[in-house]
């Protein structure tokens, strides 16, 4: 969709999992380690900072990640959908 995605990208504070810069789009993936109490509260704060920054933070469990990759996907195009001045990828990129 034209998007390009840096990994383990550092923002202020943090450092991300993957961003597109271009459009201030990060997705973040939680491993089990994230289900903590402590943790949880801690990603709360990450993403208060983030989105308080003009980014937009998509958060998915690693296990959704590797068990229904394709509505992972999905949800990305569709957030993707939302920014019309991607350009288009000649047609052998244009998977995610």
């Amino acid at each position: 969709m034209g998007a390009k995605f840096r990994r383990q990208q550092p923002i202020g504070p943090y450092i991300v999992d993957l961003v597109c810069l271009e459009l201030k789009l990060i997705v973040e993936i939680d491993g089990g380690q994230h289900g903590a109490p402590g943790d949880k509260v801690k990603d709360e704060a990450r993403t208060a900072w983030l989105t308080g920054n003009g980014y937009q933070v998509l958060r998915f469990w690693k296990n959704e990640v590797l068990g229904d990759t394709r509505s992972v996907l999905e949800r990305i195009r569709q957030t993707l959908e939302g920014h019309a001045h991607l350009s288009p990828l000649p047609s052998r990129e244009r998977e995610l």
